[in-house]
């Protein structure tokens, strides 16, 4: 068995999640989203979702239940967490497959890889960030997260060596006895003990990795920030959001999670840039 060890605090504290799990939000037909939707003229572009770290795409699916209410065509991308370049390569790959317009989604580290993977791509017509990244070029998920005191993560992750053929590395993993306090709040016990066990682990480079040219420079974006994040600081988020000239939302007491637990506000804000640029 491979001993467990906490991450020093210096290099923890960048780590983020994107859990899984379900919601009790209303209903699809209530939301303010149906009502955008219904304006969209003509074909509706396909939404991208990006997850980021300690989870899967199905962290997403009260939001994609929403979505192909509305009639939006949803790809729930599989973000590998493996480094920042490949991730967003990954991604970009992903793209170039589709064929009509794109309006792209990360939540948490995954803002970091749509910043990167949206260069280049002419069918991106906006970016949309969910309690993310938002990098500008040179900056690592790590240094923005130590920007504002404030993130919990420090003491949470706990860290096993991997090995692959030619190599290997560090996950981190974030404690089960910490990640409802951390990262999801505001999602029922039951089943942020779900998303514990099933998290996906994020190597510790990709947490490094630095932004190139990001794509928000030259894409109108959107952010909804967490206003009780413990993962990313809400003073960060809102400065990300701020320095790139996005439409922003604030979903007040919100945890790092909140697509789990507001998928209807998350579908609303993703709705609303669809409409905007369609």
């Amino acid at each position: 068995m491979i001993p467990r060890a906490v991450i020093p605090a210096a290099l923890a504290v960048a780590a983020l999640i994107a859990p899984a799990g379900a919601s009790a939000s209303p209903s699809p037909a209530a939301h303010p989203a149906a009502a955008a939707a219904a304006r969209h003229h003509g074909p509706k572009p396909t939404v991208v979702l990006v997850h980021g770290a300690f989870a899967d795409s199905s962290s997403w699916s009260g939001v994609i239940t929403r979505l192909e209410h509305d009639g939006y065509p949803v790809i729930a991308a599989a973000n590998p967490l493996r480094g920042l370049d490949s991730d967003s390569a990954y991604v970009s790959s992903l793209l170039s497959t589709i064929p009509g317009p794109v309006i792209l989604v990360g939540h948490s580290y995954g803002g970091a890889v749509i910043t990167n993977a949206a260069l280049g791509h002419a069918n991106v017509k906006a970016l949309v960030y969910v309690a993310a990244f938002a990098p500008d070029q040179g900056e690592s998920a790590l240094g923005l997260t130590g920007m504002n005191p404030g993130s919990q993560l420090g003491a949470a992750l706990i860290v096993r060596p991997y090995a692959v053929t030619g190599g290997g590395g560090a996950d981190g993993y974030v404690d089960p006895a910490k990640f409802r306090a951390v990262f999801a709040a505001d999602v029922p016990k039951g089943t942020t003990d779900l998303m514990a066990a099933e998290q996906r682990p994020v190597a510790l480079a990709a947490l490094q990795g630095t932004s190139g040219t990001p794509a928000w420079k030259t894409l109108p974006s959107w952010y909804l920030v967490a206003g009780a994040d413990q993962a990313i600081p809400a003073a960060t988020e809102k400065f990300m959001a701020e320095r790139a000239g996005a439409h922003t939302v604030v979903v007040p007491n919100a945890s790092h999670a909140v697509m789990v637990s507001h998928p209807d506000r998350t579908e609303d804000l993703i709705v609303e840039a669809a409409d905007a640029t369609g």
